[in-house]
């Protein structure tokens, strides 16, 4: 009795590929949205160690995040073009435009809420 086997391996390298990157898009927007609505419309500044208020609502806009494919990755932020570097300040603290900003953290949050849920969005992902 014979028996022929194929491989099948790059097939199967290739779907989780697509997978992985399609999963990282599905992260990337749960971290986001996490960290928009930590940011909230408030008057006045907010207490230092708490994510930072907004007035205009530019930076929750101003949060993106992008997949990207080749390093199969995902960048999640606010987007300096619209908002500046003003999200780095509140982010770590520092000088901003001749202000001293106390750290008001927000996307490290989003990452600790959503870090439980991520590894079940990659869960039965290759089929």
């Amino acid at each position: 009795m014979k028996a022929r086997t194929r491989s099948q391996m790059h097939k199967v390298a290739r779907k989780a590929k697509r997978a992985s990157i399609e999963n990282l898009g599905h992260a990337g927007g749960a971290i986001r949205l996490a960290a928009v609505r930590s940011v909230r419309k408030r008057k006045g500044p907010s207490p230092a160690g708490q994510p930072p208020h907004t007035h205009t609502r530019r930076l929750p806009r101003a949060i993106k995040y992008a997949v990207e494919k080749s390093r199969q990755a995902v960048v999640i932020g606010p987007d300096v073009e619209s908002f500046g570097m003003a999200g780095k300040a509140h982010e770590h603290g520092g000088r901003y435009r001749r202000e001293r900003y106390p750290k008001r953290p927000f996307m490290g949050p989003a990452l600790e809420k959503t870090k439980d849920r991520l590894p079940k969005l990659w869960a039965g992902s290759v089929r």
